[in-house]
């Protein structure tokens, strides 16, 4: 399989399910948590990834590192498909592969010392450093996301839950990888905290040549790192376009009314975009609906919806959106705008 020049990664065709006992009649039930997923990653992006809980954010983090394993598709890093390697042999791309927890005192053995948890991820990927070659290294990157050295000898809970996320980071950071999936990494923290995370994140993005993979159930949170945006619903993509494109002409109703959740500081705008706001809870991914899944709280839904699949339409410049009234509900929405609508 070739490698689309420029992609580091490339997703394609990946599906998640899981099996789900049932206390009734012993029945087993399936739960589809990701269904074919197509995109790619590009060397020195970050692309954000959004959605609502429960629509299979995580899991699509979690099937790209080989830390759970899809049921079928292919995960193609620099054009070799890490769904084939063997356990060895993903052992050795886990340098390369790292990922920042949503929470950071959970993820952080409290036994361990900061300078052993940061060092720990050196001793199994880089077996060819010393000890004196590690420790520096781990001197080098606590500096470089915020920590005194000083810290090196203190344990986890001695720190804050911001202190936490940059031991965190800087575990992440120390083998030098060339992709991290940050897994929801500021949803724990405070509001003020969470811009020092995500300025700090940029700011290594740049300093290491990073590549990043940012999950988040926030829209203005995503918007603040990511210069592309992939949108989830019920384990399928709906939209994948640049940041500009997502937040200044989002075409897929379901990004629509995400972007209604987003703060804006003028009363009058916030009314006005209302009308799309999200309504009910999201449906069970046991038993999805039929055609379109967002068709149950979309208002601008029609009988059809019910009975097609919508595709993953490309439009220019490679964006994606993946609904079949997309054309129909911009000149809807310009009939609204225009005075007398």
């Amino acid at each position: 399989m070739i490698q689309s020049p420029g992609n580091l990664l490339e997703i394609r065709d990946l599906k998640k399910t899981f099996s789900i006992a049932t206390g009734l009649f012993s029945r087993t039930l399936t739960l589809t948590a990701l269904d074919d997923i197509n995109f790619t990653v590009r060397q020195g992006e970050t692309l954000g990834i959004v959605g609502e809980s429960g629509c299979g954010k995580s899991t699509l983090g979690r099937c790209i590192l080989q830390l759970i394993s899809p049921d079928q598709g292919q995960v193609l890093w620099l054009g070799q498909d890490l769904t084939r390697l063997s356990g060895e042999d993903m052992r050795r791309r886990r340098a390369d592969l790292q990922i920042i927890f949503q929470d950071p005192l959970a993820s952080l053995n409290p036994r361990m010392t900061v300078g052993e948890i940061i060092e720990d991820p050196l001793r199994e990927l880089r077996p060819e450093l010393n000890r004196t070659e590690r420790r520096a290294r781990v001197v080098r990157i606590m500096e470089a996301v915020g920590l005194l050295p000083e810290m090196i000898n203190r344990y986890p809970h001695e720190f804050s839950g911001g202190q936490a996320q940059r031991i965190g980071i800087a575990r992440a950071l120390v083998t030098e990888p060339k992709l991290i999936v940050c897994d929801e990494p500021v949803s724990a923290l405070d509001v003020s905290i969470q811009a020092q995370i995500l300025n700090l994140l940029s700011e290594l993005k740049d300093e290491f040549g990073l590549t990043l993979i940012f999950i988040s159930h926030n829209l203005s949170v995503v918007r603040h790192v990511s210069d592309r945006i992939l949108v989830l619903y019920l384990g399928r993509i709906v939209e994948l376009a640049s940041g500009d494109e997502i937040y200044g002409d989002p075409k897929h109703p379901y990004t629509q009314a995400l972007l209604t959740a987003v703060p804006i500081p003028d009363p009058r705008l916030a009314r006005q975009r209302n009308i799309d706001a999200l309504k009910g809870e999201i449906p069970s991914p046991i038993n999805p609906p039929s055609g379109c899944p967002f068709r149950t709280r979309c208002r601008h839904a029609r009988p059809r919806c019910a009975e097609i699949r919508p595709p993953l339409e490309q439009l220019e410049n490679g964006r994606l959106v993946a609904c079949i009234r997309w054309r129909e509900i911009e000149a809807e929405r310009a009939l609204e705008a225009a005075p007398g609508g």
